[in-house]
């Protein structure tokens, strides 16, 4: 059996996934529209007066607020109990996920606060991942073959197979959690041919690719959630990892499209000291682009990052020769 058809799994979805994804399109039709900011910003918003509760359905479905069922209408309620979305919160309830809008498609993710472990990251680093791989796909050859590594909530893939629909492109994580809701999305998005593998980055995914985009976590997390938590130094562990999976699985002519953060420590980016001769030796020419000079300040209060000036995001693009 060929390896991918063994590890990976087609977006054909359960009942209860099904009830999700009609959900989701029940709300967008209804014009709800929610952009989802980062933790503190959702903190903040919520603490204010008049914000404990929601109101609405993007109160429930987008800032997490707990609620009382004549909120919803009816059916919206329904579909939210048959797809199991939601968690009882004394004679109240609250929702099990955020539904946030990118670039016109909803994307279902974890709901705030994300304090489990295998919680599904969406947020403000996707916004600027999306931008970034949307300007490179804008003037890029199309991919025959493409990865995104640790997809998350799918957006990377999605947005690869929206833009180049005969391309093979491929979902992995390591998270069972977030490959459930990123099939739920790509079913959302009509790209029911984009399959999700579950995945320690590429190992349990055969094949070359001319096209691998990645959006990793970058941070020291002391709980060590998955969609937080890069390891490493730094918290660089996992974006080097991907950067030496990228020269070895690349195809002749291939491109890494990388959206990551780096601890910015006197002045110098210990991150792409340590990529460059990866990358020189593996033959591939690259490029660098700060994107957010700062982001995450409260992370330099402590752990290991607190030795950092900053942490930047940018986005490395890396070509391998014919």
């Amino acid at each position: 059996m060929d390896q991918n058809a063994a590890a990976g799994t087609a977006t054909g979805l359960s009942a209860e996934d099904r009830a999700l994804e009609v959900l989701a399109e029940a709300l967008l039709r209804s014009g709800y529209h929610f952009v989802c900011p980062t933790p503190e910003t959702q903190r903040r918003v919520n603490a204010r007066s008049g914000n404990a509760w929601a109101k609405e359905e993007t109160g429930v479905f987008g800032w997490s607020r707990p609620f009382h069922a004549s909120v919803l209408p009816q059916s919206i309620f329904d579909l939210a109990r048959e797809a199991d979305a939601l968690t009882p919160f004394g004679n109240a309830w609250r929702s099990r996920y955020r539904l946030s809008a990118l670039y016109g498609m909803g994307f279902w993710h974890s709901a705030y606060p994300t304090v489990e472990a295998n919680a599904v990251f969406f947020g403000p680093d996707t916004y600027r991942f999306a931008a970034a791989l949307t300007a490179y796909l804008r003037n890029a050859p199309a991919p025959r073959r493409a990865v995104d590594i640790g997809c998350g909530s799918g957006a990377g893939a999605l947005l690869i197979a929206r833009a180049h629909p005969r391309a093979e492109t491929i979902m992995a994580d390591i998270n069972p959690a977030a490959l459930r809701l990123a099939r739920v999305n790509a079913s959302l998005a009509g790209l029911q041919h984009v399959p999700a593998y579950e995945s320690d980055l590429l190992a349990s995914v055969s094949g070359a690719f001319d096209l691998i985009v990645a959006n990793p976590p970058y941070l020291l997390d002391p709980l060590g959630r998955t969609y937080r938590n890069g390891g490493g130094h730094l918290g660089a562990g996992l974006s080097l990892a991907i950067v030496r999976t990228a020269c070895e699985r690349l195809a002749p002519g291939g491109t890494l499209l990388l959206y990551t953060g780096a601890a910015i420590v006197n002045g110098t980016n210990p991150f792409l000291i340590e990529a460059a001769p990866i990358l020189r030796r593996a033959g591939l020419t690259w490029r660098a682009t700060e994107i957010d000079p700062d982001v995450f300040g409260e992370e330099l209060d402590h752990g290991g990052t607190a030795v950092a000036d900053r942490i930047a995001v940018l986005s490395l693009i890396a070509a391998k020769p014919n």
